[in-house]
Parts: structure tokens; sequence; C-alpha cells
């Protein structure tokens, strides 16, 4: 297969900009779409309501909408090298958009189970489009990932769900991207949490940035489920997860371990929010500019409950990671808008309905 590089630019893409801290070598065919390099921007309302300096991550202005491309693009790759033809992956959305559009790019066979009626339409039209062979169970998404793995153990498949170590490995680099913007490693590191495997990819990026010599400190983690889809908070799997989020609608994380062992490690923690609080985050970031889908607020949500729990030291620098752009979900985007009202087609009433007239 053929890669591509932007004439009279730089190598981009993960894989290249960060071939050495990656498994790979030259044998390894790069498959991509460019990701990474998503802006890190200075949220001065956060800072001053937390009396702290806020960073966000925004993840969405990857190729497909999402921080999955990261370790996707990782992940097909590898399968390309060691002979796949075919890949399968279980989604609640980002992951099967993510896997369609890189199988793609790569010449590969695409299948895709989800959880029947828990899947955004803009991340279904999204692995649609891209050619993949989408199958709806009729049960969740934690039964949709044994399935695949199940399928990935008697046949010539390659699964790039988390539980594929390539996947953890490109998602590690929006940390490296992280501390080169910051000069540093933050202070505070917050996120959503779903299956877990993005806090298990960032803490290994961040201890790796500062083996390399980066950074001289390590960040706290703290990872954010949904209070309806909470299975590590409460300390064992839900059966049947609820929550608006539905990125992060998973009740028995695969990268649960991961996810454990960076919060205490790193003297973080896994907490809850509330649906409420998610949309009200969620609503907060589109008055400053930023539509991300509603999984990527409760991250924002948890940290104005750390806030109100006094674990945001005056003056620290806190990132936030925002995992995925607000058209993934436009449904739920809709729903939530005033509609648009009908007025005559002249300047008069057009000027006095905007109170300019």
């Amino acid at each position: 297969m053929r890669t591509e590089q932007r004439a009279g630019s730089a190598p981009t893409g993960i894989i290249r900009r960060y071939f050495d801290h990656l498994p790979v070598s030259d044998e390894t065919p790069i498959v991509t779409l460019h990701e990474g390099g998503t802006p890190l921007l200075h949220s001065e309302r956060l800072s001053e309501e937390m009396n702290a300096e806020v960073w966000l991550k925004y993840e969405g202005l990857n190729p497909t909408g999402s921080f999955k491309d990261r370790g996707m693009t990782l992940a097909i790759s590898k399968a390309v090298e060691e002979g796949s033809e075919a890949v399968v992956c279980a989604s609640t959305g980002n992951t099967s958009a993510s896997a369609a559009a890189y199988a793609g790019r790569a010449g590969l066979t695409c299948a895709v189970l989800i959880p029947k009626g828990n899947v955004a339409l803009g991340k279904l039209a999204q692995a649609l489009v891209h050619g993949a062979r989408v199958l709806e169970i009729d049960g969740n998404f934690d039964l949709a990932l044994n399935l695949t793995k199940e399928m990935a153990q008697a046949y010539p498949i390659t699964l790039v769900n988390s539980v594929n170590p390539f996947r953890i490995e490109g998602q590690k680099t929006a940390a490296f991207e992280i501390v080169e913007s910051l000069g540093r490693s933050p202070d505070l590191h917050v996120m959503p949490v779903g299956n877990a495997g993005n806090i298990t990819a960032y803490w290994r990026g961040y201890r790796e940035a500062k083996r390399a010599g980066w950074s001289q400190t390590l960040p706290k983690m703290f990872g954010f489920q949904a209070e309806g889809a909470a299975p590590i908070v409460r300390g064992e799997p839900v059966a049947d997860p609820k929550t608006v989020a539905t990125a992060i609608r998973i009740g028995n994380p695969a990268s649960w371990i991961g996810a454990t062992e960076a919060s205490a490690s790193s003297g973080g923690g896994i907490y809850s929010v509330r649906d409420k609080e998610i949309v009200e985050s969620y609503r907060n970031l589109a008055e400053e500019g930023l539509f991300v889908e509603l999984a990527s607020a409760a991250g924002v949500a948890g940290l104005r409950q750390l806030k109100q729990r006094d674990l945001v030291p005056p003056g620290c620098v806190v990132t936030c990671v925002l995992t995925g752009h607000g058209l993934k979900d436009p449904d739920w985007a809709i729903a939530g808008a005033a509609r648009p009202k009908l007025v005559p087609a002249e300047l008069g009433p057009i000027l006095q309905e905007l109170d300019l007239g």
C-alpha cells in the first residue's frame, strides 16, 4: 500500500512524529489520516472558576472526530504488517467510525458489532459511509466485546478495540503533545472514563515523557464515569449501564486494571458525575465555542467536582481531555437547542427580532 505526506511539509501523523517511541519499524506500513496535533486550548472561563490554569485538549479535531484515531492508526498499521485482511471491533460509536475509516484507508474489511439502540447517529453514519459491515446485536457493549474476542480467537481477524495493545500505544501520544505544548506535565489531568483505555494510555505517555526528560514531574490522574455507568467507582460490573453520554455507557471496562493503576499510582482517583452535570458542562463548553459530544464534558464536570472537594490547588496547571466532536451526536444537539424562528423576508422584522430595530 502507499503512504502519503503533504508536499513540502514535515512528516505528519502520530507514527511518523513519534516513530522512535512507538512499537514500529521501517517494515511497518504506515496507515495514516494525519491524526494527532490537536490543539491545547486555554480556557479563561474555567481558569477563573477554578482559580487555576485550565487547558482543554480538543481531540474532536482528529480526522474522524475523536481520540480513537491515535490508537487506530497504529492498530491498523500493525494489522497490515501482520498480514491481516480483516479487522473487527465492538463499539458504542467512536471506535467503529475510526476503525472503518482506517480499515478503508488500508483496504481491509471492517466488521463492527454495536449494542442495539445505543449508538449515536453521527457515529453510526461514519462507520456505514466508510463501508464497514455493521451488525446490531440484542445486547450491550460488553456482550458485543466478548463476541468480537471470540471471533478474533477463532478466525484470522484482528481485534482493534482497546484490548489491542497497539491502541494504547498510539493513544499515549496525546500526553506527549500536552507536555510539548506546556513544556512540562500538568499538575492535574482530568478526563472521561468509559472502556478506560484512554486514561491508561495517557498515564503511560506521561511516564514515558518523564523518562525521556521532557518533563520533571507527573500529573495526578482523575477519571470520571457517568453515575449510571460507573463500574470502577462501584467496584463491580454494571449489567445495564445507563447515561446520556453514549461513548462512556460501558458496564465492564476492558482496561479497568490500567485505569485503577493510573489513578492510584499518580495520587488521583476515579469518580462519577451525574448526567445533569455532564449536560451542564456540555452547554458551558458550547458557550465557549467548543462543540463536543456529551461524554467529552464528563471530564469538565469532574473538574468542578474536584474543586468542590478542595482537590484543585490554587494556581495549579490542569488539562481536561475533550474526547470527541459534537457532531458525533447531532440528535442530542438539536434536541437541546432552540428551533429557528420563522420571520418575514424583510429587514425590519429581522432587526426587530434581533433587538436591533
